[in-house]
């Protein structure tokens, strides 16, 4: 090891000894006061930045506020440095803070012309204010504040730097941080959505929208549509005021109810149990759709058939193989299905999928193919499982022209590798997010896995709780609503290659993410009461385990709250 690279834990204990002498009690600001730093909220890319080595970027996820963050990564012997020089009036105190999240983050400043100053904080899953106080001298007209990362650690994240007290001149008075927006009010709904419009705040740049005190969207203007919500369901909203000072409080709340569904049969419960059906015979227990055991919710039938057809698929049912189950018997259990509350939906691609929509003329292939295969057999949507990849731009394309067609009754589901969940970057997650407003659940496969990073940057093996509750949270906490992600796991050993757990762990990261109970070592940085619920493949490995997983995990599901 380098002589400059001394460990961290010596490290973390001196700078811990040394806070203790520096950072004194942080008093409120006086109404004079001003935010001395500039493009505090990153909102302006990395204007009036500087960062060490090219490590700092602006991110749209995570945010503290607004619309943008610093994300920075440490790398080698660099430590993703981030700096501002500020104009500051001699002899005078000032507050400085910052909004951090990630892996270790510091924040401090030089130059004061008396003692500089500095705290820190381990790495953190959520937001985490730091703030210290500090003296500038005689003649100190300017100092650098800065944040920084630790070699070897993950990258961090800041948002709303804050340099609060007298006006040090700059380029004019800083924001002050807004009034709580008024007039919030239920400006439409849908049977999957709420619109809400406000009065705009006088300084505010951007606005945040809270759903049951969570956040969910950050907008620049005075109304936002939130989307992926149950059908009948009611939501308390609330909104804040936004700029590079900081965020107000939040307004007054307000109930949204989002409507009855208008499509055929009644809508899918809030929590519901998603179930693949399996349209041939490998060993498991054959099953008619009518043999598909009552508490799943949405049944996948798997799969449609690739054409000659660039993008356009079929269906043919494996009558043969299901011992002579006929087109029309199908069809019946279909409709008998629909008519006790359940969706039926196709599923296209499985491991051995050869379906590729990449450019304009696939993807409508694809959506008036789906479409047709929809009325011919009464099928409620489509189940999206390509394990071979997918373009974003094109699979995006395709399933708003399906939706065009179909309407707002159209179920879309999906059901990702764990690779394909990672980052937004992933085009199977860019897809989610593109579709968002139309989309009912993303069900990821938490098996035939190998080990993967959670939303807390730590690396977690499948066969866990942590697996599960780590991986779920990056989803949830980068843009899907907790309506749109389920957790996917094979019904019985025979089910998967690898990554079976029992029925009592996938109920323990249910409740976990959804009340904060029976987590693992992995804490979700909140809970989330509207997660829609579980997925198996596949119902006839379920039938031939003797329904264990069903019977298990499907009544817990529906008792989530």
């Amino acid at each position: 090891m380098s002589p400059h690279r001394r460990s961290l834990r010596f490290w973390s204990g001196a700078v811990t000894a040394a806070l203790a002498l520096t950072v004194t009690t942080v008093g409120q600001a006086s109404a004079a006061d001003v935010n001395n730093a500039r493009n505090a909220g990153f909102e302006s890319g990395l204007s009036d930045w500087t960062c060490s080595a090219g490590s700092g970027t602006t991110v749209s996820s995570p945010v503290h506020s607004g619309t943008a963050a610093l994300q920075a990564t440490p790398a080698g012997q660099d430590n993703a440095r981030c700096a501002q020089t500020v104009r500051v009036k001699p002899d005078s105190t000032y507050t400085l803070g910052a909004w951090v999240r990630g892996g270790y983050a510091y924040l401090g400043v030089t130059g004061t012309g008396t003692t500089d100053v500095s705290t820190w904080t381990p790495d953190s899953s959520s937001w985490k204010q730091l703030s210290t106080t500090f003296t500038t001298g005689s003649s100190t007209t300017s100092v650098t504040v800065y944040t920084h990362g630790w070699y070897g650690q993950a990258a961090y994240y800041a948002d709303d730097v804050s340099v609060f007290g007298p006006d040090g001149g700059g380029t004019g008075p800083g924001p002050t941080i807004p009034s709580a927006p008024g007039g919030l009010n239920v400006s439409g709904t849908t049977s999957s959505s709420v619109s809400l419009a406000w009065n705009a705040v006088s300084g505010a740049t951007g606005y945040t929208v809270y759903r049951d005190g969570t956040k969910v969207t950050a907008v620049s203007g005075t109304s936002a549509t939130v989307t992926g919500l149950a059908a009948s369901t009611s939501y308390s909203f609330q909104v804040t005021a936004t700029n590079g000072a900081g965020e107000s409080p939040k307004s007054a709340a307000v109930t949204g109810t989002t409507n009855k569904p208008s499509g055929p049969g009644p809508a899918l419960p809030k929590h519901a149990v998603t179930g693949y059906w399996q349209n041939f015979d490998n060993g498991a227990t054959v099953q008619k759709l009518a043999d598909v055991q009552a508490q799943y919710d949405i049944i996948a039938v798997a799969f449609a058939d690739a054409t000659s057809t660039p993008g356009a698929v079929t269906f043919n049912l494996d009558s043969a193989g299901l011992g002579g189950y006929t087109v029309d018997q199908f069809k019946a259990d279909i409709r008998a299905k629909q008519a006790a509350g359940k969706k039926v939906i196709v599923s296209v691609g499985g491991e051995r999928g050869t379906v590729a929509v990449n450019d304009a003329a696939s993807a409508a292939n694809f959506a008036n193919s789906v479409y047709s295969v929809m009325q011919t057999y009464g099928f409620d949507g489509v189940d999206i499982d390509l394990e071979n990849g997918l373009n974003a731009t094109y699979m995006t394309q395709a399933l708003r022209s399906l939706s065009a067609k179909a309407g707002s009754s159209l179920i879309i589901t999906m059901a990702p590798q764990t690779i394909d969940m990672q980052s937004t970057s992933n085009s199977y997650f860019q897809t989610a997010l593109n579709i968002k407003d139309i989309l009912t659940v993303v069900n990821m496969q938490y098996y035939n896995s190998g080990s993967m990073l959670g939303c807390d940057g730590k690396v977690y093996s499948q066969g866990s709780v942590d697996f599960l509750t780590a991986l779920a949270c990056i989803q949830l906490e980068n843009g899907l609503a907790p309506s749109q992600v389920g957790l996917g796991l094979p019904a019985s050993t025979r089910g998967a290659g690898s990554g079976y757990v029992s029925p009592t762990v996938v109920n323990n990261a249910l409740d976990c993410l959804a009340k904060g109970t029976g987590c693992g070592s992995f804490k979700p940085p909140r809970t989330y009461p509207g997660l829609r619920g579980a997925m198996t493949w596949s119902t006839n490995w379920d039938a031939t385990a003797g329904n264990a997983w069903s019977n298990a995990v499907g009544p817990h599901v529906h008792g989530l709250p």
